[in-house]
């Protein structure tokens, strides 16, 4: 059978099934903010309402409570493309050799890009169980993830991303465990049977956090970082947009050193509570870095650290047991300057991915966009009658965001 001219459409429709095909994280997230933008253009932002969190009256009379609506921003500001240049003579193949050969290598790199994007989110998750380094390698390891999820009241379903070692570390304890030789797809592939009732997957995508030099002991008489100063607390209306706060600390170990964003610390005394119950649970609250910092010129010389969640001990909106106590220890998670591989369990809730159909350029000859299921792709092309080469750009255009970290938990094995 002769081979068909291969139009810009005929290109986006393959480009597209194969960006679909090979994406992982992307499917498992919050997906419908796309309705929300009319516009198609770098910058284009929607806002989002925090889940609004009440208390529970005592007794008959009415205790009418102020209704109160945080909101965050997610901001369609990635732009990510593929180009590519080769004869035109190259057109004459079938879809498939096509594909193969230019389509389905650019693709895997631009689904990989939003899976990657989406992982490194991590950094706003403050949640993180079991051991720093630890290979996730039985079903005891694996279950401090589910159980994190149980403290904190995250409802069904649930999703986890492994690294392929933790990945075939668990699977290796699970005899009865088989990976599906028919999967089509990078998700069907990637899939392990349900674990702890938790839909489980591995990427190669999974982001590597690297803890801040800046945490240590000072040397001295004290052996921790410090709170510095009693009563840093928030109400929920004073942070309601952010969820995060300012705390104040000291006793660093070296001046001019990195606190990294996604750092991950405790604090003495102060414990996590049930988010419905507001019960103190057994274990201290888990803070993130939300911006990177640098330490003070002198371990008595306070640093401004932005955390998350929020210090809050009262009220509907209650992350804590109680406020910090001046020069209370702060424990990072982790060593100091120690790279650790990020695996991450959490509700689709947690984290949105908005992926946006892109504007066709006027005046191209040749230019198609493909949409389906949420995912879009464009595909412009230019030729280059000198050489008789034909030049080919595929772009996508998406914005992610951690619109409720508290969905999640980062999850290590344990010693």
């Amino acid at each position: 059978m002769a081979n068909s001219l291969l139009t810009p459409s005929v290109i986006a429709k393959e480009a597209l099934m194969q960006l679909d095909n090979n994406l992982i994280v992307a499917k498992k997230v919050y997906r419908d903010y796309e309705s929300e933008f009319g516009a198609t253009k770098v910058g284009d932002t929607v806002s989002i309402r925090r889940p609004v969190q009440y208390t529970v009256r005592e007794g008959a009379t009415i205790d009418v409570q102020d209704t109160v609506e945080g909101k965050l921003n997610l901001q369609v500001d990635k732009q990510r493309g593929v180009d590519m240049e080769f004869p035109s003579d190259d057109l004459t193949l079938t879809i498939e050799d096509f594909s193969e050969r230019y389509v389905t290598p650019a693709m895997i790199q631009l689904a990989n890009r939003v899976d990657r994007d989406l992982l490194l989110l991590y950094k706003d998750v403050s949640n993180w169980v079991g051991t720093p380094g630890q290979t996730i390698n039985s079903f005891s390891d694996f279950s401090k993830g589910p159980e994190r999820l149980d403290e904190g009241a995250v409802p069904h379903p649930r999703c986890a991303i492994l690294t392929p070692a933790d990945h075939w570390a668990l699977a290796a304890n699970f005899t009865s465990l088989n990976i599906d030789s028919t999967a089509k797809t990078a998700l069907e592939r990637a899939r392990l049977p349900m674990v702890g009732d938790v839909d489980t997957y591995k990427a190669q995508n999974v982001a590597t956090h690297t803890v801040g030099a800046g945490f240590g002991a000072d040397g001295g008489t004290t052996t921790a970082v410090q709170v510095r100063g009693a009563s840093q607390t928030k109400t929920y209306l004073s942070v309601k947009d952010t969820f995060t706060q300012t705390l104040s600390t000291d006793h660093w170990l070296t001046p001019s050193l990195a606190i990294n964003k996604g750092d991950v610390f405790t604090i003495s005394g102060v414990y996590a509570v049930n988010p419905v119950t507001k019960q103190a649970l057994d274990f201290l609250q888990p803070f993130s870095v939300v911006t990177g910092a640098t330490t003070a010129a002198t371990t008595t010389s306070n640093t401004d650290v932005v955390i998350t969640p929020p210090i809050i001990t009262s009220g509907p909106y209650q992350t804590v047991s109680a406020a910090p106590a001046n020069n209370a220890a702060i424990t990072p998670l982790g060593t100091v300057s120690t790279n650790y591989r990020q695996n991450v369990m959490f509700h689709k809730n947690a984290f949105a991915l908005v992926m946006v159909p892109m504007v066709l350029p006027q005046g191209a000859s040749m230019a198609a966009r493909e949409s389906r299921n949420g995912f879009s792709v464009r595909m412009v092309s230019a030729y280059d009658i000198t050489n008789d080469k034909q030049t080919w750009r595929f772009d996508i255009l998406y914005g992610v965001k951690a619109i409720d970290p508290r969905l999640a938990t980062r999850v290590s094995g344990t010693a």
